[in-house]
C-alpha cells in the first residue's frame, strides 16, 4: 500500500466559493463557480512533493526487505524521478515536460505511478483540467486505492464545479464515488516505517477529513443538505486544522434545512479563522442568530 501523504492543500478562491454557497443560503439555487487564480504555496507543493517522492522509496525498501527477488531499479529511471521531483513545484511547465517525458519512457515502472500523481498537481496549477483528470485516471489505473489521488481529485472536483458544464453531473458522481472508495480503504493503510503511530493516526484522520470535505460539497452541490451536512461535520470535526470553507457550507447547509441555531454556531467556527471568509462568516453567523431567534 502507498503510504500515506499530509493533507494536499489546494487553495480555491474562498470568496468565490463563499459567493456561491451564500447565494445558495438565500434562495437555494446553485450558481457557477469562477476557478481562475486558484494556488498553492511553495511550501505545500514542497511539502506533497516530497511525500510523493518518499512513499515510492519507501515503497521500495519495504519491498527489497520482505524479498531478495525485488527488481533492481534502472540509475537512470532512478535519475529521470528525482529531476522530475528535484523541478521547482511552482515551475509546471518543466514539471509536465519531464514527467510526461518520463512516463512515456517507463510507462509500467516502479516510479509512475507517483509520478502520474506528481502530474495531477502540475496540472492544476497550470488549470488544465483535462490533463488533470486524465493523469489522475492514469495513476489510479495504475493503483486504484491511491488515496492521494482519490480524495484529491474528489475534493477539487466539486470545488471548481461549474453546472453548466456538460460533464457536471458526470463529475459529481466521479467525485463521489472516488470520496467513498477513499473513506473506505484509509482505515486499512499500513502504516510506512518512517512515521510513529501518532503521526500515522493523525495523517489518517486528516486525509479522512479532507474526503468526508469534499463529499460534503459534493451533497451540497446536488442540495441535498442533510447528508451534505452529515459529512461536513465528519469533516470539520476530525481535521486537525479544519478548512473555513467547511465550516461555511455547513452553516449553509444547516440554514437551508431551517437549523438555523447550529448554522449559527458553524459560521462562528469560521469567523474564529483567518481566512477571506471571515467577515462574511460573521454577518451570516448573526443573521442565524436573528432566524433561530425568531423561530423559537
Amino acid at each position: 500500500m502507498t503510504p500515506i501523504s499530509r493533507r494536499i492543500l489546494i487553495h480555491v478562491p474562498l470568496l468565490a466559493l463563499a459567493g456561491t454557497l451564500a447565494f445558495a443560503v438565500r434562495c437555494e439555487a446553485q450558481g457557477g463557480y469562477n476557478n481562475a487564480n486558484a494556488v498553492m504555496t511553495q511550501q505545500e507543493q514542497d511539502q506533497t512533493n516530497q511525500q510523493l517522492k518518499q512513499r515510492t522509496i519507501e515503497g521500495q525498501s519495504s519491498n527489497q526487505g520482505s524479498s531478495a527477488q525485488a527488481p533492481k531499479v534502472d540509475p537512470k529511471e532512478a535519475a529521470a524521478y528525482k529531476a522530475f521531483f528535484d523541478t521547482n513545484p511552482q515551475d509546471a511547465d518543466m514539471r509536465i515536460q519531464l514527467g510526461e517525458a518520463f512516463v512515456q519512457m517507463y510507462p509500467m515502472g516502479p516510479y509512475t505511478e507517483s509520478v502520474y500523481a506528481g502530474l495531477v498537481q502540475a496540472y492544476y496549477i497550470k488549470q488544465d483540467w483535462k490533463n488533470f483528470y486524465a493523469s489522475a485516471d492514469k495513476a489510479l489505473a495504475i493503483k486504484p486505492d491511491d488515496v492521494d489521488v482519490l480524495v484529491t481529485v474528489g475534493w477539487v472536483i466539486p470545488h471548481v464545479y461549474n453546472p453548466d458544464d456538460a460533464d457536471a453531473a458526470k463529475l459529481l458522481d466521479k467525485a463521489q464515488a472516488d470520496e467513498t472508495l477513499a473513506i473506505q480503504t484509509i482505515p486499512t493503510l499500513p502504516k510506512p516505517p518512517s512515521l510513529t503511530d501518532e503521526q500515522f493516526t493523525a495523517d489518517k484522520n486528516d486525509k479522512l477529513a479532507e474526503a468526508h470535505s469534499g463529499l460534503g460539497l459534493v451533497y451540497f452541490r446536488r442540495k441535498d443538505y442533510d447528508h451534505s451536512t452529515q459529512e461536513l461535520k465528519l469533516a470539520t470535526q476530525g481535521a486537525s486544522h479544519p478548512d473555513p470553507t467547511d465550516f461555511f457550507a455547513l452553516g449553509a447547509a444547516l440554514q437551508n434545512t431551517g437549523h438555523y441555531a447550529d448554522a449559527a454556531d458553524a459560521f462562528d467556527h469560521c469567523a474564529q479563522i483567518s481566512s477571506s471568509l471571515q467577515d462574511r462568516c460573521k454577518q451570516n453567523a448573526d443573521a442565524a442568530k436573528k432566524l433561530a431567534a425568531q423561530t423559537k
